[in-house]
């Protein structure tokens, strides 16, 4: 049994013609399975408007396709946001007789530069991704502990809270007990539901719905992260050094106001210090956020600013 996470992005409403529509909120969820195997295509839906949307789609994903209709800014901002996020897997489709050429010069350096071309072509699209996540097989998952941040969450009558979500890292099972961050609740997980089937345990890359005793809908929040993972933390000051894209045009200086991604988390923050040194692209720099961010020590966050114009994403930093 396997499952694949693509990010369909670059053009709206692509994934529909590939899988099944279930769900929609700034993100559109599309499902296909065949047997056993079973892929999901997750499009920012509320992208350009809503940045969170492409942060939150690409990050949730193992796998991208870049549909491409037109060379602009936003699919600028879009392949600055895959690369930040490191995936370098996937598929790209051409439209309206862009050539490659046109786009190797957008490519080159980033993590998408090794990108397979497609036809445009859903069918045939259909039938290799089903292929891939059946070659994927049951991922072990990375060690037994597990995280799943909440991307949405609803109480269903008779079965009580449930989150949906895609599981990070590790793996994780049935009746295990788990806790909830930021608020530190333990749970118990009552059940665990892949493409609307039950199932025994979660791993890497499942999309999954999780049935949780001892906590109340009203009382989780997107970005909240269910996990069996002791080493989840909280941290609300974030000293290090950026990693700031090419494309930036200016350093970073103190009193801006940023936000700070990691898993379904957008957390604004503050520039409190910054030491340039001789690259402003890699200075030493200080935020102080809003609110505690959740993560694994070394995880790498990215940083956006909203008011950038046409290009909002800014870098990344290593969360201590």
């Amino acid at each position: 049994m396997g499952n694949l996470n693509i990010a369909v992005v670059g053009a709206k409403d692509y994934a529909g013609k590939i899988g099944k529509k279930v769900t929609v909120t700034d993100m559109t969820f599309y499902d296909h399975k065949a047997g056993t195997d079973s892929f999901t295509l997750i499009e920012p839906s509320k992208y350009p408007d809503k940045l969170s949307s492409l942060f939150y789609s690409v990050g949730m994903s193992e796998f991208v396709i870049l549909v491409v209709d037109k060379i602009d800014s936003f699919l600028g901002e879009t392949i600055v946001m895959v690369d930040s996020l490191g995936i370098d897997k996937g598929f790209i489709i051409l439209q309206n007789y862009i050539q490659p050429e046109q786009l190797k010069p957008l490519l080159a350096g980033t993590s998408l530069e090794g990108y397979e071309y497609r036809e445009d072509d859903p069918i045939k699209l259909r039938e290799e991704l089903i292929a891939m996540a059946k070659s994927e097989g049951r991922k072990a998952g990375d060690g037994t502990c597990g995280s799943c941040p909440v991307d949405s969450h609803f109480n269903v009558k008779g079965v009580g809270t449930v989150v949906l979500g895609s599981v990070i890292d590790g793996h994780f099972k049935k009746h295990d007990k788990m806790t909830v961050f930021p608020i530190k609740r333990e749970v118990i997980l009552k059940s665990i539901q892949k493409h609307d089937l039950d199932a025994d345990d979660g791993v890497k890359g499942d999309h999954v719905g999780l049935a949780l005793r001892g906590i109340e809908s009203d009382e989780l929040d997107r970005g909240f992260v269910v996990t069996t993972d002791p080493s989840v933390k909280m941290t609300r000051s974030v000293s290090g050094k950026v990693s700031l894209v090419k494309y930036w045009p200016s350093a970073l200086k103190e009193g801006m106001v940023l936000h700070i991604g990691h898993w379904m988390q957008m957390v604004p923050c503050r520039v409190t210090a910054v030491d340039n040194g001789a690259d402003f692209r890699s200075a030493e720099v200080t935020f102080e956020l809003d609110s505690d961010i959740i993560h694994k020590p070394g995880d790498k966050a990215i940083i956006m600013y909203l008011e950038g114009g046409k290009l909002r994403v800014a870098g990344s930093v290593i969360l201590p």
